[in-house]
């Protein structure tokens, strides 16, 4: 994970972040959402960086002393090489200097990779949501994180 760099996203940040979304997921988001998340309140965005590219990036809502995270994303040849761990663990910092309560997800239930990240922060499987995935109808497993308060 050398050169790698964690920062809270920036309106500079918003075009890169569209483009990796639309490499990562099946359904992404357009520049209009990020720009829209970037004047919620609520929100909390971080970017992955190295060499001054986005490789990645991670975020969350902050509503009634709770973090739904929204998005975690990887760009695929940055995989497997710390960087998801890294923004989870600023997410994680976060929502503990927020004084969170939990942080909560959803994530594919053929998604191994990502269950396994979430269970090595201490995330556990809480439920799930049949259907939950619009591009085709997949299952999601919903994790929680009960948080220390700082």
């Amino acid at each position: 994970m050398d050169n790698i760099v964690i920062t809270r996203m920036t309106e500079e940040d918003i075009c890169e972040i569209a483009e990796l979304d639309k490499l990562c997921f099946k359904v992404s988001w357009s520049e209009k959402s990020f720009r829209d998340e970037m004047q919620n309140k609520l929100a909390v965005y971080f970017t992955a960086k190295k060499d001054g590219e986005c490789i990645g990036y991670a975020g969350f809502w902050n509503v009634s002393g709770e973090g739904g995270i929204t998005n975690i994303a990887v760009l695929p040849e940055y995989r497997r090489m710390g960087v998801g761990t890294a923004l989870v663990s600023a997410l994680v910092r976060e929502a503990e200097k927020l004084c969170l309560d939990i942080l909560t997800l959803e994530v594919r239930k053929s998604n191994f990779a990502a269950q396994g990240l979430y269970n090595s922060f201490g995330f556990d499987i809480i439920g799930e949501r049949k259907r939950y995935y619009s591009d085709n109808g997949e299952d999601a497993f919903i994790m929680t994180k009960e948080l220390k308060r700082r």
